[in-house]
């Protein structure tokens, strides 16, 4: 086995216990250890670094956040493992203005729902995937297929901010979703949209809109099941094979969030508030008073199915290129030996 010099990482906004491990300076420890340096790669003023937090194509690499990505960078041939996964449900909905007489989400049929869609296909539609698995759970809880709805594409070229680089906008360390959704809603285009999140119930709050439907916290996985439930913690098959030890350091360390979150609430909401850059009530009223009692590491069967019926959806609808198995992609070895260690 040959020495490691640094490692990559990447983590998304979101409420993730790498996240919070990163804020906490235990991932820098850990790695430092071994004398090994953990780099940025949304950091990087590389665009192709940057790119691989949606590609996972750098190789000792380590990513947790939203699933279509990693999804996709599977399904293209990139070989991953999943080695832990966290499920911190959130706040999804199909919002309105009151002025469109739209209450229920049996008032969506024959109505018009945006749905964002980006014109560069250089990496995976994540924003338009989101949406269209919340349209469709919205609506199946109806008994309407998104055939009785118009679907409206709103069709935009700006970058993300990974893709652009640490350009702040206004200040602000990134741009919040749903601008042309907004947009498209003050102008009449559409009647409704689909929001998640502290930064969808934010928006939702601003505009005083109706929620038509919310299913973040539905009891059936299948429905809540979209891009950031649940949320994977994936290293590339390289780093995997050549360093298990350091890929175990790495889930132990990330494991151990759980209960540092439960002892210390108040600070562990403050980072997640951080990491996305919203207000510590949005992130308690998005994803429930008790967040920080759900930021675990675990594999468990209900997780692991979710994901494969998240990954159907993603195959059905065109989004990624292949059928692959999920179960395959699955590696419990690091979490097994993660709680061996804190046995003994």
């Amino acid at each position: 086995m040959s020495s490691l010099a640094s490692v990559w990482y990447t983590r998304c906004p979101a409420p993730t216990p790498l996240s919070i491990a990163h804020q906490l300076g235990w991932i820098d420890r850990s790695f430092q250890a071994a004398g090994v340096a953990v780099r940025s790669i949304r950091d990087s003023k590389d665009p192709a670094v940057r790119q691989s937090h949606f590609t996972h194509a750098l190789d000792y690499a380590f990513r947790q956040g939203g699933n279509i990505p990693p999804i996709s960078a599977r399904s293209g041939g990139r070989e991953t493992r999943v080695v832990g996964i966290t499920t911190t449900d959130e706040f999804q909905a199909i919002i309105a203005l009151p002025a469109s007489g739209i209450r229920t989400g049996a008032d969506l049929k024959g109505r018009r729902i945006g749905v964002p869609r980006k014109l560069d296909q250089t990496i995976i539609d994540f924003q338009r995937a989101t949406a269209l698995k919340g349209i469709v759970s919205a609506l199946s809880l109806e008994g309407i297929g998104h055939g009785d709805v118009e679907l409206v594409h709103l069709d935009s070229a700006e970058p993300t901010l990974i893709e652009r680089g640490n350009d702040a906008f206004l200040g602000l360390k990134r741009r919040y979703p749903y601008g042309d959704e907004l947009l498209a809603l003050a102008r009449g285009d559409i009647d409704a949209f689909f929001v998640k999140g502290a930064e969808g119930l934010v928006l939702a709050n601003q505009i005083s809109a109706i929620v038509v439907s919310e299913f973040g916290f539905h009891t059936d996985a299948k429905i809540r099941i979209n891009n950031g439930t649940p949320r994977p913690l994936t290293v590339d098959k390289r780093f995997l094979d050549d360093h298990f030890d350091l890929v175990t350091d790495l889930v132990q360390t990330v494991h151990g969030v759980a209960a540092w979150a439960q002892s210390n609430p108040d600070q562990a909401v403050r980072f997640i508030a951080n990491e996305i850059g919203v207000g510590e009530d949005a992130i308690r009223a998005a994803n429930g008073p008790d967040v920080h009692k759900h930021l675990t590491l675990s594999l468990d069967d209900e997780q692991v199915d979710a994901f494969g019926h998240f990954k159907d959806f993603l195959l059905e609808w065109g989004f990624i290129p292949a059928d692959f198995d999920v179960i395959e992609w699955i590696d419990s070895r690091p979490l097994e030996a993660a709680h061996r260690r804190l046995a003994a």
